[in-house]
């Protein structure tokens, strides 16, 4: 798997060409915002690493450029700034995940390997229907949800929102981005639907006894975990 990492502090940007190449990942560095997205544009990586602050173009300038001209390369934010309001400027940018300096090599690592099995493409002929995680199996020809082998009823927007929180699984994702992307209309903040159909969803995962649980990141939203 490719590697862009930019970030503009040579220390942290060796520290991590090393951990990563020494994990088996093919890593290319660039140190200012510039040239990241030059290289990003130009050649074909399956993950970025992106510092929120940095020289010549910042980090939610080169991220929004790649965004905008449809690149969905996943893109793993590297900021100081740990507010809840930049996490989310992060996240509504287009950043797949956010990590806070300074942080766990152990942590970055695990994120990296997450955000890289998105990237890597179906094999040709090949059709995904079923998504699983632990001891839950979510089926999308038959519409169905399964715990322990046990069949759990599930409404439509409790399945999309299942599907999409799975499809993410340990990242956080937004309030907004579980509406557009479920409901398919835009963000009413005065609205609690996504809060009642998460409650819901995750009074059944836990009578149903599933491995998995539905966490509240406060202020920011919501991530499926394993247990």
């Amino acid at each position: 798997m490719k590697v862009l990492i930019v970030e503009d502090d040579k220390t942290t940007r060796d520290f991590l060409q090393q951990a990563l190449t020494e994990q088996g990942y093919t890593v290319e560095t660039a140190a200012d915002g510039q040239d990241g997205l030059f290289k990003a544009l130009e050649l074909n990586f399956d993950l970025i690493v992106l510092d929120r602050m940095l020289p010549k173009l910042d980090g939610l300038t080169v991220l929004a450029t790649l965004r905008s001209g449809g690149h969905r390369v996943p893109v793993l934010i590297l900021s100081a700034l740990d507010s809840v309001d930049e996490r989310v400027k992060g996240l509504k940018q287009g950043g797949d995940d956010y990590l806070v300096k300074p942080f766990a090599l152990a942590e970055l690592l695990a994120r990296v390997e997450i955000l890289g099995r998105r990237s890597q493409p179906i094999v040709a002929g090949a059709q995904e229907t079923r998504i699983q995680l632990k001891n839950l199996t979510l089926d999308m020809l038959a519409h169905t949800l399964t715990i322990a082998d046990q069949e759990i009823e599930i409404q439509p927007k409790e399945f999309k929102l299942l599907r999409y929180l799975l499809e993410h699984q340990e990242q956080v994702v937004s309030r907004t981005m579980l509406f557009e992307a479920v409901w398919d209309y835009q963000f009413d903040p005065q609205t609690n639907v996504i809060d009642v159909h998460v409650a819901r969803l995750r009074k059944k995962l836990t009578e149903a006894n599933a491995l998995v649980e539905i966490t509240t990141v406060r202020g920011v939203g919501y991530r499926l975990v394993s247990q």
